[in-house]
């Protein structure tokens, strides 16, 4: 139905993203494409959609695919029927039925004559029933527009579907119905996503990276399962390469040591014997040659060692080289950190929550904000920093140090280098070198110190913003995560797990991400309504 020969793609800078990828795609055949930030996934999606030239190969398809980008801002001066590109049939099929029965109108028609019905089923479908097709993109929010574009599967009854990051921006009950669709759709899919959820869904893995796509045979978890057993082998070689070559290293200090011996013990008995001083040279010369030859040798052998020791630690992935150190808060456990007595807050002198709130947060929990999108989330969060103040009912909060960090890591000043950034987060008085040292532990070496963070991916300033955190003065007895997977990939949703997970303070998120949430051990859930 679709196969991908020779493809590749060269950035307009001229340097390479992808070369000769392979890859055939069957009728009903529902794929996950996996790989890094930079790997080229969005883009390889763009090429199949037709919206983007590659540089090198063919692509080969039966029907034009349906695409679904990750962002949406270039629809914003478009109306909803205008961005799913149906506005010409209904105009169309409304001329028709008022009794304009001209030969353009049947053209662009097309005989879809169940347009209207099934704009009508697919918005339903997708809770957006109170929209007007006339309505502007710019009038929605994220969540909105992401289920506008994905009611376009079945408005053009797609037969190939192309989804970039779909769920970023769904509510849980948005979530709910995109993996109903996706098990139920006979559709063929291929699908860039970080929601494991999602992902377990799909029935082949192909994951991207420079030596071109690999194809595993089964969902996330079993792809994730081949991959860590793989991870483990590659620990084996690099513990085994590295107890080779401190026998290499010892051997050659040995032979060198010996070596030594033998030269000095030779010249002794030449001297008492007598030799000539030309022959003595001579012999010393040859014995000079002997040794370095030894010494070549035994260098070659453990320069080799290390080689093959640099290329296998490379291998290993990112969160594998990384040292966190996130200590702990200074705050005991249990201490009431904030308190919310019938909170309420109001918009246009409308309450935002039905019912009043009343909750606390003690020191140490780890707190998920629930609710859908427009509940109040981000507004409970400011309520809970002092950044807001309640307009009815009474808050208590205790003395400490809390950080916010949202899905864009905003605090990652864009105007500032790399180093900068970590420089005004140096509360602790570090000296420069300990300041380097700690960029290199966050995998920001020396060729990044100097980059603008306006430069940075996703993934790129989460772990800055990481990073930063270990710079203070005091570790923070609360850090707000709101959205945070949003813009990672599922490497950097690893490594940011792994270093919240290292963290014994309180912890309060906003996320949609279930996966993501079991695996921080999330223990309570505030649950807002509208």
């Amino acid at each position: 139905m679709l196969t991908l020969q020779n493809l590749s793609y060269i950035h307009p800078d001229k340097e390479p993203l992808f070369h000769n990828l392979h890859l055939t795609v069957n009728r009903h055949d529902k794929i996950a494409l996996v790989g890094n930030n930079g790997a080229g996934k969005s883009t390889l999606l763009r090429i199949l959609a037709g919206r983007l030239q590659p540089s090198g190969g063919r692509i080969d398809s039966a029907v034009t695919p349906y695409y679904i980008p990750q962002a949406f801002g270039q629809y914003n001066h478009f109306t909803i029927a205008q961005a799913l590109g149906i506005e010409n049939k209904r105009n169309a099929l409304k001329a028709i039925l008022n009794g304009d029965t001209s030969e353009a109108q049947f053209a662009a028609l097309e005989d879809d004559w169940t347009i209207e019905e099934r704009c009508n089923e697919a918005l339903h479908y997708w809770q957006l029933g109170n929209l007007d097709l006339s309505q502007y993109m710019d009038t929605l929010s994220g969540g909105e527009k992401t289920k506008v574009f994905l009611a376009g599967m079945s408005i053009h009854q797609a037969g190939i579907i192309l989804l970039d990051e779909p769920s970023n921006h769904l509510d849980t009950a948005g979530r709910q119905l995109l993996y109903r669709f996706i098990q139920s759709t006979t559709a063929t899919l291929i699908l860039v996503s970080h929601d494991r959820k999602l992902l377990n869904l799909l029935g082949t893995i192909c994951e991207l990276d420079k030596r071109g796509i690999s194809i595993y045979g089964g969902n996330y978890d079993f792809y994730a399962a081949q991959k860590q057993a793989g991870q483990q082998a590659l620990s084996q070689d690099i513990q085994s390469k590295e107890k080779a070559l401190r026998k290499a290293k010892e051997k050659e200090r040995e032979t060198m040591e010996r070596q030594q011996k033998l030269d000095a013990r030779g010249k002794n008995k030449q001297e008492k014997s007598g030799v000539a001083r030309i022959m003595m040279n001579t012999l010393q010369n040859k014995a000079e040659l002997s040794t370095s030859k030894a010494k070549s040798m035994h260098a070659e052998k453990v320069e080799g060692i290390s080689q093959e020791l640099r290329e296998l630690r490379s291998s290993l992935p990112d969160i594998d080289q990384m040292k966190f150190g996130l200590e702990h808060s200074v705050l005991h456990k249990g201490k009431i950190l904030f308190a919310a007595t019938a909170v309420n807050y109001r918009y246009h002198a409308h309450p935002l929550w039905p019912a009043p709130l009343t909750f606390q947060i003690n020191s140490g929990e780890r707190v998920a904000l629930k609710g859908p999108n427009g509940a109040g989330k981000t507004t409970l969060i400011r309520l809970i920093t002092g950044e807001r103040h309640p307009q009815s009912g009474t808050v208590y909060r205790a003395e400490c140090q809390s950080v916010y960090i949202d899905q864009d890591y905003s605090p990652v000043n864009h105007n500032r280098s790399v180093y900068e950034q970590a420089q005004r987060s140096n509360a602790a008085a570090l000296q420069e070198h300990e300041v380097k040292i700690r960029l290199n532990r966050f995998l920001f070496p020396p060729e990044y110190w100097n980059k603008p963070c306006s430069t940075l991916s996703g993934g790129e300033r989460m772990r800055l913003m990481l990073c930063c955190l270990t710079m203070g003065s005091r570790y923070p007895d609360i850090i707000i995560l709101d959205e945070p997977t949003n813009n990672l990939d599922l490497q950097n949703i690893g490594i940011l797990t792994a270093a919240i997970n290292q963290y014994r303070g309180t912890l309060i998120v906003v996320s949609h991400d279930e996966y993501f949430l079991e695996q921080i051990a999330i223990e309570r859930t505030i649950l807002l309504n509208q």
